[in-house]
This record gives structure tokens, sequence and C-alpha cells, in this order.
């Protein structure tokens, strides 16, 4: 369905074969013509009985009086920089999928009025950004499951959302509240979520990036990447003027400054930035544009002599007071550094308590053992201890570049021993994930008798243990391997080979291993 004008485009490769004629207001989905994009027509998902897609007629609406509006302003600005405004939004397609800066020289060259300088170039790409948000408002899914607040619908509110950021900031005109004026006559089925504004205030305004959040991004994770001297993130390209980590123990400081510039609409600004992290997941800074006036480098003189003196609290104050005023925490962060990051902070804790589960066991083991043989019941507290620690090291043997068989072994003895219950789902992954990876490197090497005992023997391994292990790749590729290498080396055994002799020997345990019947 358009959400706004098209053009034509004529097709240039194959000419067509066939001709159809379209049938018009029809939709594969929907036995009502159209009506599932804007209507309660009765068409919906099956998963809620109750529920009503009322809201789809108001949700309409509104982002049609949106469309029409932005359309407006889009006309009347692009008219000074653009010669054909809607042609360039046609064709800003070619510029979506290759936004290097020398195909948007290009196209902006074909497209505008005149030579445009540095700003006009921005405003120029942020209204033909404006029309493809007001465009993908319209994105189908938004309408076609059973609910208001849904993945699918929130984020057509997110591309209205953006396209309204875009028109205040290269226009100048707000219309987000006469916008979410109208969002409230949709009313979701959750009566907790009440309405569209309601929806748009929880889950679209969170979501609004201003060019100083990705500052904000770039000073919380650089305490704990090690970015160069440029740096894309997403859709920014963040290069570093000046930077300076401190840290002490677990304290670390950041203070920099740099400029992010957006590949999409070439609109940049410089930040400056001081973050101080004292360890667990919050953080104390702030970030804020830089003013070519500011004293920066007595400020990291400043700053420097603080954290090395290890008055955090007075580091905190002048951080507060030059930076603005913040506490900071990974929600800072997108969400893949996000993730990645908190798995840096985890490890050194994870680390802490495992030496400390280990240490308890290590100390007690014994006395579980003699509980264990007087057929008394574990403390709990203790048998945390002994199962943590022990599935621990069985795990990471098994992950371990080289097997130590004999390890593996006591400390699965040990288990038995203490009555410990092992981690069969971490376990038999882990192994499983190791036979796959020996399984195909032995394929590509199956004619090699040393590659096949070491396969053989770790198979064989693998049956002897207390749990079950998945071997059905393993099974596949050794029927490969018999449909082909093992005919060869049966023929060159019958003629006295005595390494083809050999190899099938180990080749027939194998396959009794791994329960493959070889005739």
């Amino acid at each position: 369905m358009p959400g706004s004008q098209t053009t034509a485009n004529t097709w240039s490769g194959t000419p067509p074969t066939h001709e159809v004629e379209i049938h018009e207001n029809s939709s594969w989905s929907c036995a009502h013509g159209i009506e599932r994009w804007r209507a309660n027509c009765g068409c919906n998902s099956g998963l809620h009985g109750g529920w009503n897609q009322e809201w789809r007629g108001p949700l309409r609406e509104a982002l049609d009086w949106l469309r029409d509006e932005l359309a407006f302003v889009y006309e009347r600005k692009a008219h000074e920089l653009l010669q054909d405004p809607w042609a360039a939004r046609d064709a800003y397609v070619e510029l979506i999928l290759n936004r290097s800066p020398e195909n948007a020289n290009s196209f902006l060259q074909r497209h505008s009025t005149r030579s445009l300088d540095q700003q006009e170039q921005v405003s120029a790409l942020s209204l033909l950004e404006l029309q493809r948000h007001a465009l993908l408002m319209y994105t189908s899914c938004g309408w076609f499951f059973d609910e208001l607040s849904g993945l699918e619908t929130v984020q057509v509110m997110q591309y209205a959302g953006r396209a309204l950021q875009l028109c205040l900031s290269v226009a100048g005109n707000s219309f987000e509240e006469e916008f979410l004026g109208r969002l409230e006559k949709a009313k979701s089925n959750i009566p907790d979520l009440g309405d569209g504004r309601k929806i748009y205030e929880k889950f679209v305004k969170p979501a609004v990036l201003e060019l100083q959040n990705v500052g904000s991004h770039y000073a919380v994770s650089s305490l704990f990447e090690n970015y160069g001297p440029e740096t894309r993130t997403y859709c920014y390209t963040i290069s570093r003027e000046d930077y300076r980590l401190l840290s002490s123990g677990k304290a670390r400081m950041g203070v920099g400054r740099a400029k992010i510039v957006s590949d999409i609409t070439q609109e940049s600004v410089r930040v400056t930035y001081g973050v101080l992290y004292l360890g667990d997941h919050n953080l104390s800074g702030g970030v804020r544009q830089f003013r070519g006036d500011e004293p920066y480098e007595r400020l990291c003189s400043e700053v420097v002599q603080l954290f090395e003196r290890g008055d955090y609290p007075e580091l905190i104050r002048m951080v507060d007071k030059n930076f603005g005023a913040g506490t900071y925490t990974l929600k800072l962060l997108f969400r893949d550094e996000q993730r990645k990051i908190l798995r840096i902070i985890l490890e050194s804790v994870l680390a802490e308590a495992d030496a400390a589960y280990r240490q308890l066991y290590e100390h007690y083991a014994p006395l579980l053992r003699f509980v264990r043989d007087l057929g008394l019941p574990q403390p709990k507290r203790f048998q945390y201890a002994a199962e943590f620690t022990l599935n621990t090291d069985l795990r990471r043997a098994l992950e371990a570049p080289t097997l130590d068989y004999d390890a593996i072994s006591a400390r699965l003895d040990e288990a038995q021993k203490v009555g410990v219950s092992l981690d069969v789902t971490t376990l038999e992954f882990a192994l499983r994930r190791r036979v796959e990876q020996a399984a195909l490197q032995w394929k590509h090497q199956a004619s090699d008798l040393k590659a096949l005992k070491e396969f053989q023997a770790l198979i064989a391994f693998a049956q002897r243990l207390p749990f079950d292990v998945d071997l059905w790749t393993s099974q596949n590729l050794y029927y490969e391997v018999r449909e082909t290498l093992y005919r060869k080396m049966r023929e060159q055994s019958t003629h006295g080979d005595e390494t083809a002799q050999a190899w099938l020997s180990l080749f027939r345990s194998l396959g009794e291993d791994l329960r493959v019947r070889l005739e």
C-alpha cells in the first residue's frame, strides 16, 4: 500500500511476456480487500480471541495526517535545495544502497538547484531521509497483527518519531503534540498500556537518538574498548580528536574530545566527555557539545591529578560540573555493545565467584567424601560448591585445546565420590561440539592413520562417559567416508597393504563405537 506519492519506473531488463490486470484494493491476506490496513475488519492472527483491532483506523488516520503535514514541509523546504523534490525522493534509493561520500556528492550534484554548502547538504539529505521514514510509516506488518503495542506497530510509530525529529531539526516544525493527540484515539487491548500516546511515550520517545547520545555511547564504551583514531558505530563515524584513559585497580577514567558524523545525513557535532567507572555497572560522567573557547587542556590536567591522588568524590564533582551531571549505566550503550561490555565487566566478578566456590570445595572435599561414605545427606552449601567446581572443571577440560582424558576421568571419579550431579546438558553440548569439529577435521584427512587413531580414541572415550552424547553428525560423516575411502582401502588390503589393513581395523572399531553398521 503506498503511503505517499510514487512514480512508475520502467524495467529495462528482460521484456514482459504476459499482461495482467490488477484487481484494485485487494490483498492476499485479507478477505475484505485492504481493510486490514485501516479498519477492524476481523482479520487477525487468531491468538487473542477477545481482542479487537479498532486501533487500526485511528492509527492510519494519524499517520495519514502526519504524512500530509510532512509532505507540505518537504515541498516547501526542498524546493529551495532540489530541482524536483519528488523526483529526488524517488531516486533517493540510489543513495540508500550506497551511502559513500562520493555517491552522496554525485547524487546532490545531479538533483540540487545549485552548489550546496555543508549545512545545505545536511538539510537536503535530512529532508530526503524524512520522506523515507514517512514511507516506512506504512510498513505493512504494522497493521497485520493483533495489538497496537506489538513490536511491528511500535516500529511503525518509531518511523513516525524519526520523521518528526527530522522535521523539527531541518524545518523547525513540531507536529508531535498534535500527532500524539490523534494517537490517543487508538486504544490498546492491554489496559495498562492505554492508548497510542502512552505507547509512543513508553516505547518510542526513549528510542529517539541524538548525535550527543552517540557520544554517550562512545564515551562509556571507550572505557572497555580500544578504539582507534576513527570508529564506525552503526551509521555514525566517530573521529577521536583527543583521549586520556586512566586506570587504577578497578577504577577507570576516560576524558576526551571527538567529532561525530551521521553517515546518513552528514550532520555532525563535536563533543567533550568525561566518564568515571568505579566498578560494577554504575558510572558517573557527562557529554556536552564542544565549545572552542573552553579550557579543555586545563580540565584534563586537573582530572589526571585528582584521579592519581584517588580523590574520587572531588573528581565526580568536577566531572559533573564540567561535563554535565548524570549517573551513567550500561543502558546508555547500544544493545549489542551493551551485552559485549557486560560480559567484560562480569568476567572479573565471575572469576571471584569461581575462586570462592573452589576454595570452599577444596577445603571441605575430604569431609564431603566422609559424609558420602556414611550415607548421610550432604550439606547443601557444600554440595553447591562441589557441583559448581567439578562441573566447571569438566566443561573447561572438554573445551581445552587438547583433551586430557586422564584428568577428565579423574574429575568424573571425584564427582561420583562426593555425590555430585553432573550438568549433563552443558557437558554434552561441549563434548558434542568437540566431537563434531574432530569429525570434520578427520573427514578432510580420512586416509591419515594417525588422524583416524585420534578420532577413534575420542569417540571411544565419549562412549565411556556417564552420559550420552549425540553422535548424529559424526555418524553421517563416517557413512560418507565408508561410501568412498573405505572401498578403496578394502581393495588395497587384499593386495597385502599393511597400512590399509591397519586403517580398516581402526575404521571398523570406530564404526562399532559410532553404532554404524559397516557391511
